[in-house]
């Protein structure tokens, strides 16, 4: 059985770049073409949406990790039938909740005032990791990439997650194969939000990937990887 060509885009989280997804580009590069969607430039998920859709290929297998994952589901919401299959990690297909929209103008109030590594370090990184003394290189280029990015960007980003859709009954309605994956300690977007997914998408498959927690691209790389390459197998 041979593996499709179909190009893959990887869309990252909040505050991410490529670098989120680096061992698996390595890997999965090596036979499709591979690209990393920039979600950046817009304070909405369907701007982001359909700006990559305006520069994507005709079709694609679309993977996102968190941020990057909502994003993904607003393009199967856009247009499913250019994305010929969906991988979901690490990610909510649900609105904002209250109790967590309540928490962004006070984190955008921080940037604004200076205040953008605090808020990374203080409150977002503590929720990123299975085990960050496991894994201080994680927690550096967390920050490299986020202190990159800049204000701006957070401030967008956050306001884009505040406002999303909920994509419950656009999963529902998406006939690709699908993967959704998480890492077991996940603390940020739990398992039984991936239950959730698993049960809503008609074609998928759930993988739960030990000793990892939000970022399992790079906490469990291999693992990780191995479960994109079954799922971007052709059937038999």
């Amino acid at each position: 059985m041979a593996l499709s060509l179909t190009p893959l885009i990887f869309l990252p989280g909040m505050m991410c770049d490529a670098r989120l997804f680096d061992p698996q580009i390595t890997a999965l590069s090596k036979d499709r073409e591979v690209l990393v969607a920039q979600i950046t430039g817009h304070d909405t998920v369907q701007a982001l949406a359909a700006d990559l859709l305006q520069n994507a290929p005709p079709t694609f297998a679309l993977a996102g990790l968190s941020m990057g994952g909502i994003v993904a589901m607003e393009v199967i919401a856009q247009a499913p039938d250019r994305v010929e299959k969906l991988a979901l990690l690490d990610t909510n297909p649900r609105a904002e909740m209250p109790a967590m929209a309540a928490k962004r103008g006070p984190q955008i109030e921080a940037v604004k005032a200076g205040k953008l590594k605090d808020v990374i370090f203080n409150q977002m990184m503590p929720h990123y990791l299975a085990d960050a003394t496991q894994h201080p290189e994680i927690v550096q280029l967390c920050w490299e990439m986020a202190s990159i990015l800049g204000p701006d960007v957070f401030i967008r980003q956050s306001c884009a997650l505040r406002d999303r859709p909920d994509q419950q009954n656009t999963l529902k309605t998406y006939l690709g194969k699908s993967l959704v994956l998480c890492g077991r300690h996940d603390a940020l977007c739990p398992i039984e939000r991936h239950d959730l997914m698993h049960s809503l998408l008609p074609n998928s498959t759930l993988e739960i990937v030990e000793n990892a927690g939000h970022i399992p691209t790079l906490e469990q790389p291999e693992i990780t990887t191995a479960a994109l390459v079954r799922w971007l197998k052709e059937d038999a």
